[in-house]
C-alpha cells in the first residue's frame, strides 16, 4: 500500500525530547556536582547548600585527615598521631549517611527519560519490529473507537523513517501527523472517528533500518494493513 509522504521536512519530536531531557540530565549533574560533591569531598562550599545539608564540615574533616596522613607519612615527621578521635570518627559516619541518603534522592529525581525505558518495558500491549529495506514501506493501524486514546513510541533503531500519522474510516479520513527523515517519535493518538488509526512509514535511506513499534491503550487490535 503506498501513500503520500510528507513533504516539508520536520524535527522529530522525540528528538526534541532527548534533547530537553539530555539538558536537564546534564544541569543535575553540574548541580550536583558543585552543591554535593565538592563540599562533601573537598570542603568547597560555593552555593552554601554544603553548609545547609552538613556537608561541608565532612568535607573539611576528610581534607584534614588527608593532610594529616601526608604528614605521617614524611620521614620528619615525629608529631603526635593523627588518628582521628571516636568522636571524628562518629560525626564522619553520621555525615556519610547523610550523604548516601541525599545521593540516592537525586538519583530517584533524575529526568523521567533516563529512567522510563526499563519501567514502562512490561506496560507496552503490543510490539511490533520489521527489518524495512531501501525504498520499502509499512503501515501499521489500531482499530479504535471514536474519542479512544492509545499510546505509543516507536524507533527507527539507529536510523531514519519518513511516516503518516493517519486515520480512515469508510468515507472519511484524517492526517494527524507528518514527518521526514525521523528516528523515533512518542506520544498519545485519540481517535478522531471510530475506524483504524495508526503509522504509515518508509525506508528513504541507503541501508536497512528497522522499526520498532509499541503500542497500549483503548484499541481492540494493532494490525498491518498494507
Amino acid at each position: 500500500m503506498d501513500r503520500n509522504e510528507p513533504g516539508n521536512a520536520m524535527e522529530a519530536p522525540g528528538a526534541r525530547r532527548l534533547l530537553r531531557s539530555t539538558a536537564i540530565a546534564a544541569a543535575a549533574a553540574a548541580a550536583l556536582l558543585v552543591g554535593v560533591v565538592l563540599p562533601a569531598e573537598y570542603g568547597i562550599d560555593p552555593l552554601g547548600l554544603g553548609d545547609v545539608l552538613g556537608l561541608t564540615e565532612m568535607g573539611e574533616i576528610k581534607v584534614q585527615l588527608a593532610k594529616e596522613a601526608e604528614a605521617d607519612a614524611a620521614p620528619q615527621s615525629r608529631g603526635p598521631s593523627s588518628v582521628p578521635t571516636t568522636v571524628d570518627a562518629q560525626r564522619l559516619d553520621a555525615i556519610e549517611a547523610r550523604l548516601e541518603e541525599i545521593y540516592a534522592l537525586l538519583a530517584w529525581s533524575q529526568p523521567a527519560a533516563t529512567q522510563r525505558p526499563q519501567a514502562d518495558a512490561a506496560l507496552w500491549r503490543d510490539e511490533v519490529s520489521i527489518v524495512l529495506t531501501p525504498g520499502q514501506g509499512v503501515e501499521y493501524k489500531l482499530v479504535m473507537e471514536e474519542g479512544a486514546k492509545a499510546a505509543f513510541e516507536w524507533t527507527a533503531n539507529g536510523g531514519a523513517l519518513n511516516f503518516d500519522t493517519h486515520g480512515d474510516a469508510p468515507g472519511t479520513s484524517i492526517s494527524y501527523e507528518k514527518g521526514r527523515g525521523a528516528p523515533a517519535d512518542k506520544g498519545s493518538l485519540i481517535a478522531a472517528f471510530t475506524g483504524s488509526h495508526g503509522w504509515f512509514f518508509r525506508n528513504r535511506m541507503d541501508a536497512d533500518v528497522k522499526l520498532t513499534l509499541r503500542t497500549r491503550g483503548d484499541y481492540s487490535e494493532l494490525k498491518r494493513t498494507g
